[in-house]
C-alpha cells in the first residue's frame, strides 16, 4: 500500500548530475503520494548545463513524468527555487509556472497543528554563496570529486562484503571548518525566521538532514537524493518525520529517523 502524508518535502535532487539517485527517488514518489509535494530547490542541477556536464538519463526524465503525474492527480506541487537552477529566478516575478507547478523563491506554510514555516532552499543564509558565488562553484566541483572517491571507496569496501560508508557525511561531521558552515548557516536561518515571526524552518541546501530546535525555532532540513536519500514529511495529525529511503538500512540511518509533534 502506498504511504499517503499531508506534505511531503524533497530538495537536491541534482537532475542531470551523475551522482543523482533518480532510479530511488522514482521509487519513493512510486510508494508514496501526498497532498502537498514541496520541491525545495536544486531539483535541476543548471551548473552541470553551464559546466558542459550534464548527465541526463532516462530515470532522470522518469522522475518528472512521476511528479506530473503527482500533479495530474491532484497533488498541489510548488517548487522552491535553489541556487543550481537560480536560472528560474528570474521568471518567478511573471507568475510562471511550469503546468500546475507552481515556482517561487520562499514559500509560507501552515501545518496541521497551526504553525507557520518558511519553506526556502536556504542559499540566500549561506555567506559563502551570497557573497562569494565563485566559491561555491570550486566547492561543487571539490563536491563531485569527493563523490567520485566515495563511489570507488564502496566499490571496494562492497566486494569485501562491508557496509556502506560515506566520506563526505564523515567530512561534515569531522572537519571544523564544515561544522562551523553548517552551524551559521542554521543559526542564520533560525534568526531570520524568529524575527519574521515563523515558528520554523524548512530548507535544503547542505545535504544534510535534521530536525531540531534553534533558539526555539524548529529546524528542518529534508537533505539530498545525491547521498542520503531523505524526505521530510507531515503526517496528517500533524507528525513530522525524516524519511530515510535507502536500500543500505544501517542501524546509525535508522536512528537517525526524528519524529516531532
Amino acid at each position: 500500500m502506498k504511504e499517503k502524508y499531508r506534505s511531503i518535502f524533497i530538495s537536491d535532487v541534482h537532475l542531470g548530475s551523475k551522482d543523482c539517485k533518480a532510479e530511488q527517488l522514482s521509487d519513493f514518489l512510486k510508494n508514496n503520494t501526498c497532498e502537498n509535494l514541496f520541491l525545495v530547490g536544486d531539483f535541476i542541477d543548471g551548473w552541470k548545463v553551464q559546466q558542459n556536464r550534464l548527465r541526463w538519463k532516462e530515470s532522470h526524465t522518469e522522475v518528472v513524468r512521476k511528479i506530473l503525474k503527482h500533479a495530474k492527480l491532484g497533488t498541489k506541487v510548488i517548487y522552491i527555487a535553489g541556487n543550481h537552477d537560480e536560472f528560474l529566478r528570474p521568471l518567478i516575478p511573471y507568475d510562471f509556472t511550469f503546468g500546475s507547478i507552481d515556482i517561487c523563491n520562499h514559500y509560507s506554510y501552515t501545518d496541521a497543528n497551526g504553525k507557520r514555516y518558511l519553506v526556502v532552499h536556504g542559499d540566500l543564509f549561506d555567506g559563502i554563496t551570497r557573497l562569494a558565488p565563485w566559491l561555491s562553484f570550486l566547492g561543487d566541483k571539490a563536491y563531485d570529486t569527493i563523490l567520485s572517491l566515495n563511489s570507488k571507496f564502496n566499490w571496494i569496501r562492497h566486494k569485501l562484503g562491508l557496509g556502506y560508508w560515506s566520506l563526505s557525511r564523515y567530512l561534515k561531521g569531522r572537519v571544523k571548518k564544515a561544522v562551523d558552515f553548517i552551524f551559521q548557516f542554521e543559526k542564520n536561518l533560525a534568526d531570520y525566521c524568529k524575527r519574521k515571526g515563523f515558528d520554523g524552518v524548512i530548507c535544503g541546501h547542505i545535504h544534510h538532514a535534521e530536525i531540531k530546535t534553534i533558539n526555539g525555532v524548529i529546524y528542518m532540513n529534508d537533505g539530498d537524493w545525491v547521498e542520503s536519500m531523505t524526505a521530510l514529511v507531515e503526517h496528517h495529525n500533524g507528525e513530522w518525520e525524516l524519511i530515510y529511503w535507502n536500500q543500505i538500512d544501517t542501524k546509525e540511518e535508522s536512528e537517525k529517523n526524528i519524529n516531532i509533534k
